[in-house]
């Protein structure tokens, strides 16, 4: 992870020149500024900043290295429990067939919407109680 902050800082630092030396360049090519080029490169330089702040605060707080830093960690170090995931469960299917009539009733008419929300719905709720009924009950 120190060598993602590390990298961030120096990406920072040069889209801040690159933001300077741009800016420069415009006004003495056209004599004013040009503004979408200028607030672009700068706004990718703070987001730099951002994300290796952000790193770098939570490197800090974890403690030490993590495995995947380590030379001397073994595979199983870096292998947490991330959930339980049912890899026999249709509901993502539907669910993600609501989102697809959800974003289509958007662009051509509300009536398709509303099948998409009723269908998100039941989607949902399935999901989330596919484990309280039936054959895998517990």
């Amino acid at each position: 992870m120190r060598v993602n902050i590390n990298l961030l800082w120096v990406l920072a630092a040069f889209f801040a020149l690159a933001d300077v030396v741009y800016s420069l360049w415009s006004f003495g090519t056209y004599g004013r500024l040009e503004w979408v080029g200028t607030l672009g490169i700068g706004l990718v330089a703070v987001l730099s900043v951002f994300i290796a702040f952000y790193l770098n605060r939570s490197f800090h707080a974890q403690g030490g290295p993590l495995p995947e830093d380590r030379l001397d960690a073994s595979i199983d170090d870096g292998d947490p429990e991330l959930g339980h995931f049912s890899p026999w469960s249709w509901w993502p299917l539907i669910l993600a067939s609501a989102a697809t009539l959800g974003f289509l009733g958007i662009a051509v008419g509300m009536w398709i919407f509303a099948i998409g929300f009723a269908l998100f719905i039941v989607a949902i709720v399935g999901w989330v109680y596919e484990y309280y009924r039936g054959y895998f009950a517990r």
